[in-house]
């Protein structure tokens, strides 16, 4: 079923040029290389890189290092940077820039207290001076390509994303993508797609919209109000690598289906070998626990927290690829009768 756009944007972003493009969003501790190589090789167009802190002092630390490890097969090398100090934050964007980043984007958008505690994140929202600062500075630093993300302020009491979204165009800020939730409703609530249709229309830079984007009609609804030049998925491609890259061929016309079983569970087991690999003996069995729940929560029904404590209970990486190979027919059953239980391979909004 393909599916018409009321309005599509060609963007152009770095070496990057797409009309309607769709993002995985950066999310800390979730989207490593592992994930964005599969996110870009099942058809997402971006798959932006981990949170990474802008203080040189932490550069050398093993969640620094993990953070800032790219490929080719991960596509456009976009690099988040976090921080409140504009010096700090253009001295980072110069190394990373050196370094390979071929996009810097700026995080005004994570409502963590761990970040906003340390005024940085979508905190910095209440102070649109130190946030028009801060950008001039970045812009300035590096000549790739400079985007921001933010909410749509801090509360409801104090909606600013127009406010800063024409600072961000004034600043030079190439995209700006909005998580349509206040600071304060961190990731709960209704999305505010009126308010990204509010930024939209007041700059004339790219607008990306965030928040809730769960299927390829959910994006077409959304882009179609919002007049967003693209959409970027997040939470929602946990346990469902593929997703940004079906919402993107059915944007672009194409066959409005998802994965079938058996490819969705091979990409399932293909991305926990990744993990081992890429975090090694240490961390990889740790970290792949919390992306097998994902699938097994989105895929298996009422039967999905038997398939996690088992999972979770696994002390080895060994130990974790034995049990996906030995359960994979019982898995694949459960996935079939979740899937006729839910109309799921539709991708209903």
């Amino acid at each position: 079923m393909p599916l018409t756009l009321v309005s599509a944007f060609h963007m152009q972003l770095g070496s990057f040029s797409k009309v309607t493009p769709v993002f995985l969003a950066p999310m800390a501790g979730v989207t490593d290389l592992p994930m964005r190589q599969l996110a870009i090789r099942c058809g997402a167009d971006i798959a932006v890189g981990e949170m990474l802190s802008a203080d040189a002092s932490l550069a050398g630390s093993r969640k620094s290092q993990s953070r800032t490890q790219h490929s080719r097969d991960a596509g456009l090398r976009v690099v988040q940077l976090v921080g409140n100090d504009p010096v700090t934050l253009a001295n980072a964007a110069r190394y990373n820039a050196n370094c390979g980043a071929e996009v810097i984007d700026i995080n005004m958008g994570c409502p963590a207290k761990k970040v906003c505690k340390k005024a940085a994140g979508s905190a910095l929202l209440a102070d649109p001076a130190l946030v028009q600062t801060i950008l001039k500075a970045v812009t300035h630093a590096v000549s790739v390509p400079v985007t921001l993300k933010i909410r749509t302020g801090l509360s409801s009491d104090c909606r600013n994303g127009v406010e800063i979204a024409e600072i961000a165009q004034r600043a030079g800020v190439a995209m700006l993508t909005v998580h349509g939730r206040t600071r304060a409703d961190k990731f709960s609530g209704a999305v505010e797609y009126d308010t990204i249709r509010n930024i939209v229309s007041a700059v004339d830079i790219p607008v990306i919209a965030n928040g809730d984007i769960t299927s390829a009609v959910k994006a077409r609804q959304v882009l179609d109000f919002t007049k967003a030049a693209g959409v970027m998925v997040g939470r929602a491609a946990q346990g469902r690598l593929w997703l940004p890259g079906a919402i993107a061929r059915a944007l672009q016309g194409g066959d409005y289906r998802v994965p079938d079983i058996a490819d969705r569970f091979a990409i399932m087991r293909e991305h926990l070998q990744s993990l081992h690999g890429f975090h090694g003996e240490t961390m990889g069995h740790k970290i792949a626990r919390k992306h097998a729940g994902w699938f097994f929560e989105t895929e298996l029904g009422e039967q999905y927290a038997r398939f996690k404590r088992e999972f979770n209970a696994l002390s080895c990486q060994d130990a974790q690829t034995h049990f996906i190979e030995t359960k994979q027919a019982e898995i694949v059953d459960l996935m079939l009768r979740s899937e006729r239980n839910t109309q799921w391979g539709t991708l209903a909004a």
